[in-house]
């Protein structure tokens, strides 16, 4: 509770920590935010290519909305994928990076991650307006479920904040976690029903499948934009649990292991 007063105390520079973010991310790069785009357009034309055309994966039509386009039906699990995983990678290094101003000056340390995932909150809003407009090009209407869309990117940025504050101070530790968790982000990904439908997990293991927050998130996701209609009450709830325990944990950690973190830098 007290780190969490701490952050609400430093609101102004977790602002600006933010604005820092957001104004380094593309620097001098030519397409700018752009990239915030193509990125994730890029892969979905890969991912459509080889599981839509080669592999024969088909999108299920949504209910109640009749939607049947796999691009879309990507796209609604790929953002919050993208958005976890980017932030999970700059989290682990941004102590690291800030090793000068850590060793400096004092200020609460948790505002570093913070801000590195308030970044990547707004290339997720940005990407999800994007496809938003599409979908409404394409007779989805999804203007009544963009504010359940928003609780869900409140939700999941609490328990990407919590991954991040865990994994960012466990690397100033232990260098090796960045390498660790490069191979299990990539476990994570195809454990996750991003590419393919739920329906392709086999029921007899479903309930330990279902136990993985990433699957109940890009199900939540798909629901709001590709089905349109409220995901399960009891998902949601899910989700509002583990996302609170994970970011007490990383709290929790991160208070154990800050006292000695300059000397470790």
């Amino acid at each position: 509770m007290s780190s969490l007063a701490e952050l609400r105390q430093s609101r102004e520079l977790m602002v600006n920590l933010t604005l820092r973010e957001l104004r380094s991310k593309y620097k001098r790069s030519f397409l700018g935010w752009t990239w915030s785009l193509l990125n994730p357009l890029a892969s979905m034309l890969v991912f459509t290519i080889v599981f839509q055309y080669f592999l024969d994966v088909e999108a299920p039509p949504g209910e109640p909305s009749g939607m049947h386009t796999f691009a879309f039906f990507l796209l609604c699990g790929l953002l919050p994928w993208n958005f976890l995983s980017n932030s999970i990678n700059a989290s682990m290094g941004v102590l690291v990076g800030n090793s000068n101003l850590i060793k400096k000056v004092y200020f609460p340390r948790e505002v570093l991650v913070v801000a590195n995932v308030a970044s990547w909150d707004v290339a997720l809003l940005l990407e999800l307006g994007v496809l938003s407009v599409a979908l409404l090009v394409a007779g989805n209407f999804v203007i009544p479920w963009l504010l359940p869309t928003l609780l869900l990117v409140v939700v999941q940025s609490i328990f990407v904040i919590g991954v991040g504050l865990l994994l960012s101070v466990l690397t100033v530790y232990f260098r090796d976690i960045q390498h660790f968790v490069g191979i299990f982000l990539q476990i994570w990904f195809y454990a996750t029903p991003i590419v393919y439908p739920l329906d392709f997990v086999p029921r007899r293991v479903r309930f330990l499948y279902e136990l993985n927050p990433m699957v109940r998130f890009v199900e939540a996701y798909r629901d709001c934009l590709y089905n349109l209609r409220l995901p399960p009450l009891l998902d949601t709830l899910y989700l509002v649990v583990v996302a609170a325990a994970t970011l007490g944990l990383g709290l929790f950690v991160f208070a154990r292991l800050e006292p000695k973190l300059a000397e470790e830098l």
